[in-house]
């Protein structure tokens, strides 16, 4: 468990500094070299039927803009928008160079004085952009002129850096790359997921393949809504945003059919919507292939459908997982929350995106959905490390279950092998045995005082073998003879009756509790046989001053009797072979005495059980159902 709570708190710290690494990444200013910042440019709009020129005269309806109020938004009848950005001397940098953060436009000239420096054309509907050009070095003020064609939004939006080119070259790399960076590790994990879901049985495999494709298109996305690519590689722009478009149509209601079985609850209505919901955007996906095959005639329905009505059925859906996971979360199942909690910051983050989409005046960047990304994550892998950690200790569990169970077919062998034997020549053995020892007592007594030592141990070792046989019998066929109320005082004070002797023989003491009205059911001749056996065994491991104590009482409905000794004590080994076959911790034990105690309880439907430590003793604990009134 230790691990696991470790574990956890290590993932979400790395994710916390992933997290804040996005935050400094977008955030931060450029503080690693000089730079002059210009918060305040003009523009002019291009109206539709205005003839193109090279640049156009600084009089006229030229408006000021300043980094707080950039109206990027283009009006009705306009097609595009000239900028003019006052550039300061440059002698101070020796590669001058100009760049801005967000820049909104689709095909973007760029003029310094009269001449063109730069151009730019997409043929793919990606307005967002980024620009970054070198500049003349010159010791007075010049005039940039930036002529951008547009559908939506044209223009700058953020500030507008003059440095060094080469710093500023990075400092865009640096800023950029993490985006596409991470975008691209989800998307390749995503995939590496869906080539594994052949691995999966049939009813994994569904939810299996939901989070791969969620994985694959949230990087998708996560890539491509970073500039870069289109600006580096302005050669795939078009694949790409088909790819950007058809992971919005995948994404959303394959979230949908992951997130919803996950909350506990029959959900009939949210199944239903998730049925009409998967058909919306399964229309979406064939619209968008549609628009890319056949363009602007159809721009139109496109974006109807695929932003305006997208949208907000986006962010209702995203407001539900935000109200489910905060129920789900109340359940308090420890990956209840944990999954909970990572799905409410998923639909938070993309709620705020969204919200602040709306109701900005400016286009919004989206970005704490990429915060939520990585958060969702982070519970993930903290929720698999857990399930890891679970499924090890059911694996032990499992094993040592296995390892018992493999013990009891071994012990259950041998028993049915030794019960088998028993049954078929105990008898035969037993009766020529007597006639053996009768006729040795006979010439015993005719014998000299030398040889009647020998007698004597032949007939102790026939005594002894009788013994084993007798055993063998009562272990072949336990039957209770007769079954009757058995008062555990009585029983237990006439045994210590029979033991007290032969304690007294090694030295010890014999202490026997028993309150009255504890009764079960047995024979009370098996009963006997059976704890004094155990009373045997607990003598025979006595050292100097020997205690045995013997208690009972009442448990629920079952009658404890527990034999306490402070003998020599077992392990663990030790402890795991008792009942078995000619196991015993004796020199000249053959085990069986313990075998038959353990039938004989088993018979009266009691269970035995041993505690032990090398050098403290040994408990025998045993468990009768108490007998009613």
């Amino acid at each position: 468990m230790k691990i696991t709570r470790f574990t956890s708190v290590l993932l979400l710290v790395c994710a916390t500094a992933v997290i804040t690494l996005f935050l400094i990444s977008s955030k931060s200013a450029l503080t690693d070299f000089p730079e002059t910042p210009i918060k305040e440019w003009s523009v002019r709009w291009i109206q539709e039927d205005e003839p193109k020129q090279q640049t156009p005269s600084l009089t006229g309806s030229w408006q000021s803009r300043t980094i707080d109020n950039p109206q990027t938004a283009i009006p009705d009848g306009v097609v595009g928008v000239w900028v003019h950005i006052q550039i300061p001397p440059t002698t101070q940098w020796m590669s001058p160079g100009l760049m801005v953060d967000r820049f909104y436009g689709l095909n973007i000239s760029v003029y310094e004085g009269n001449r063109l420096v730069y151009q730019s054309k997409r043929d793919f509907y990606v307005e967002q952009n980024h620009l970054l050009l070198p500049l003349s070095i010159k010791s007075d003020a010049s005039d940039l002129f930036v002529r951008i064609e547009s559908k939506r939004q044209a223009g700058p939006n953020s500030v507008i850096h003059i440095g060094e080119f080469s710093s500023l070259s990075n400092y865009s790399d640096r800023r950029e790359l993490p985006d596409v960076l991470l975008g691209a590790s989800i998307a390749f994990l995503g995939l590496i997921m869906l080539l594994c879901s052949g691995y999966l049985n049939r009813k994994q495999r569904s939810s299996w393949i939901a989070l791969s494709l969620i994985a694959l298109s949230t990087g998708i996305l996560m890539g491509s809504y970073s500039a870069f690519p289109f600006i580096s590689y302005p050669g795939i722009g078009k694949p790409l945003m088909l790819l950007f478009d058809l992971s919005m149509d995948v994404l959303f209601p394959t979230l949908y059919y992951f997130v919803i079985p996950i909350f506990e609850g029959d959900y009939v209505i949210l199944k239903k919507v998730g049925f009409w919901l998967n058909g919306y955007f399964a229309f979406c996906f064939i619209l968008t292939i549609l628009y890319n095959l056949i363009g602007e005639p159809i721009f139109f329905y496109y974006q109807l459908f695929t932003l305006w009505i997208m949208a907000p059925m986006i962010l209702l859906q995203l407001v539900l997982f935000i109200i489910l996971s905060i129920i789900n979360a109340f359940k308090g199942n420890k990956d209840s929350v944990i999954l909970s909690t990572g799905i409410f910051l998923l639909a938070l983050s993309g709620v705020t995106d969204l919200v602040l989409y709306f109701i900005s005046k400016e286009r919004h960047i989206f970005f704490y959905w990429k915060i939520g990304v990585v958060c969702m994550i982070a519970t993930l892998i903290v929720l698999l490390a857990s399930r890891i950690s679970a499924d090890y200790k059911r694996l032990l569990s499992y094993s040592k279950e296995l390892e018992l169970h493999n013990r009891q077919i071994q012990k259950a062998e041998k028993i049915k092998i030794l019960s088998d034997l028993a049954a078929s020549i105990a008898h035969e053995v037993r009766n020529p045995m007597q006639v053996t020892r009768g006729f040795l007592q006979l010439l015993s007594n005719k014998s000299d005082a030398e040889s009647k030592v020998h007698f004597k141990m032949a007939i102790n070792e026939l005594d002894r073998a009788s013994a084993i046989i007798t055993d063998f019998l009562t272990f072949a066929k336990p039957e209770l003879d007769t079954v009757v109320r058995i008062d555990l005082r009585q029983e237990l004070s006439t045994i210590e009756t029979i033991m007290c002797s032969m304690v007294a023989m090694h030295q010890g003491v014999l202490r026997v509790r028993v309150p009255e009205n504890l009764h079960i059911l047995g024979n009370p001749s098996k009963f006997k046989q059976a704890f004094i056996n155990l009373i045997k065994n607990s003598i025979e491991s006595l050292r100097d001053e020997g205690i045995i104590e013997i208690d009972a009482w009442a448990e629920a409905n079952t009658v404890v009797i527990r034999i306490k000794d402070n003998g020599e004590g077992m392990c663990e080994d030790q402890i795991a072979k008792l009942g078995e076959p000619y196991f015993s911790t004796k020199t000249k034990g053959t085990g069986l005495g313990l075998m038959v105690t353990f039938r004989l309880i088993e018979l009266m439907k009691g269970t035995l059980e041993f505690r032990s430590a090398i050098g403290k003793g040994t408990e025998a604990i045993v468990r009768f159902p108490l007998a009613e009134e």
